[in-house]
């Protein structure tokens, strides 16, 4: 049977006239940059808790392979690698894709970096990762079917993305595109966002259980984000198990 097709090409294009800069931690990834200890402490947790506790502390995935669906310059790849995972990363963007492999050499990583959609990806892996692309994509029904078929059985999906709310449209949209200019205006589009029960669905839909929910809640204060589940409002995880 013959996949959908995921890849928005207008997405594309707005991202890759940055995507040089991935590696700026001021630039227009800047808010990925903030999130990414939040995210990474996610995963791994997700994953000792559904694999079992890793016998080296410092590579807690060791063992374990990774996929990250849309994965930009590499700035989650990178870190899970140093965790001890078989990372895959891929993405539409050639642009991000070069710029990942340059630099993933520079810190002498071992990365399959892949200019690809998640439905040109035949291989399977123990955890698949989702992170702010399902709003990107111009199907996420086929979207989530290519992120279970690439999911081994008993691996995880794990997928986070901006909620649908009045509080994700102030502060995803208004605050971060056009008050603190955190990222370029046009970024988001709040009507393709997802809420919980939405995605939750889809994943089951495609095959999946879904284990967990949890939100990525920022402090303003701290200038963190956190892993909240108060904190749901404006960005959120959901980890789903397949059978």
């Amino acid at each position: 049977m013959t996949r959908k097709n995921t890849v928005d090409r207008h997405e594309i294009d707005h991202f890759s006239k940055d995507s040089a800069r991935w590696w700026d931690e001021s630039g227009p990834f800047a808010p990925l940059h903030k999130m990414n200890p939040a995210r990474l402490s996610y995963i791994r947790d997700m994953a000792c808790r559904h694999f079992g506790d890793r016998e080296n502390a410092m590579t807690p995935l060791s063992g374990l392979s990774v996929v990250d669906i849309g994965c930009g310059g590499g700035l989650v790849c990178e870190p899970l690698a140093r965790m001890g995972a078989a990372v895959t990363g891929i993405d539409a963007d050639p642009v991000a894709i070069n710029v990942a492999k340059d630099h993933a050499a520079s810190q002498g990583l071992a990365i399959d970096y892949r200019c690809a959609a998640a439905e040109d990806i035949n291989e399977s892996c123990d955890i698949v990762l989702a992170l702010e692309i399902i709003e990107h994509v111009a199907d996420p029904a086929a979207f989530i079917d290519s992120c279970a078929a690439l999911c081994k059985p008993g691996g995880l999906v794990i997928l986070s993305t901006p909620n649908r709310t009045a509080e994700s449209f102030l502060k995803a949209i208004i605050a971060a595109e056009y008050v603190l200019r955190w990222v370029p205006a046009g970024t988001h589009n709040w009507r393709k966002f997802l809420r919980p029960s939405e995605t939750a669905r889809l994943m089951r839909a495609s095959g999946l259980t879904p284990v967990d929910e949890n939100g990525l809640y920022y402090n303003a204060l701290e200038g963190k984000f956190y892993v909240s589940d108060k904190g749901m409002g404006v960005n959120y995880f959901i980890t789903a198990r397949k059978s």
